[in-house]
């Protein structure tokens, strides 16, 4: 099977605060499987680190009331391009992220709170027909 993943759920340190989100879980489910590693974030020309960013009113800011949408719907293209063409079988996106979040992002007040919501990504794959998933759902015929 290709599988599409978030970087970071891949060990790559290219979250907002440098870090990852190393799943050790799907790292073993994914053997086997052709791995295709993806971070739309990077991809638009944002550094790691960065100030985080949660979607208010439609539109990506950051933190410090920036917006940073541009660079997100930039990342977001380039990273869809790379689905059309290589066509994944699965996507498996991190959760809540304002690029990945598949089914709840946060709320756009940088308090912690989160909401039914997808992120610039998940939503371009989903509008697309993609098979796309949040880590947190892994499917049985991976485990």
């Amino acid at each position: 099977m290709k599988i599409m993943v978030s970087a970071c759920l891949l060990g790559e340190n290219c979250k907002y605060n440098g870090g990852n989100n190393l799943s050790p879980e799907l790292i073993r489910l994914l053997g086997g499987h052709t791995v295709i590693p993806v971070c739309p974030e990077v991809l638009g020309g944002l550094p790691t680190p960065r100030v985080p960013a949660e979607i208010v009113n439609g539109k990506v800011m950051n933190r410090n009331g920036e917006s940073v949408d541009e660079a997100f719907r930039k990342g977001a293209e380039k990273a869809m391009e790379t689905a059309m063409r290589e066509k994944p079988d699965l996507i498996i996106l991190q959760s809540r992220s304002p690029s990945c979040g598949v089914k709840e992002i946060y709320d756009g007040s940088f308090s912690g709170r989160k909401i039914p919501g997808q992120g610039i990504f998940a939503g371009l794959l989903k509008e697309a027909g993609f098979n796309v998933i949040d880590v947190e759902d892994l499917p049985e015929e991976l485990k």
